[in-house]
């Protein structure tokens, strides 16, 4: 899974969003609020990582059972999908 060229994700006033650049802007006119969970698993997508790591990352990082994380995961990469903002 990799994430598209054109989006981003940048810190705003301590939020996290994802933004569009580029041609994407014309296509894309929503805004995606992420929270840090959301943020992690978006790195870890970018340095290229599966589920099994990202998960393993967050369990490490948060106070959480496994199998909320990795339902949160499966959530959180639905939404980008349906956005088409990553590929797989």
């Amino acid at each position: 899974m990799q994430i598209r060229d054109g989006f981003l994700l940048r810190e705003v006033a301590g939020n996290f969003v994802v933004v569009a650049i580029g041609d994407d802007v014309l296509d894309f006119n929503a805004v995606i609020t992420v929270n840090e969970l959301g943020a992690t698993i978006w790195h870890g997508i970018e340095d290229r990582k599966d589920k099994a790591q990202i998960v393993e990352e967050i369990l490490t990082e948060y106070d959480i059972d496994k199998e909320t994380v990795s339902n949160d995961f499966d959530e959180f990469i639905s939404q980008l999908k349906s956005n088409n903002i990553i590929t797989d």
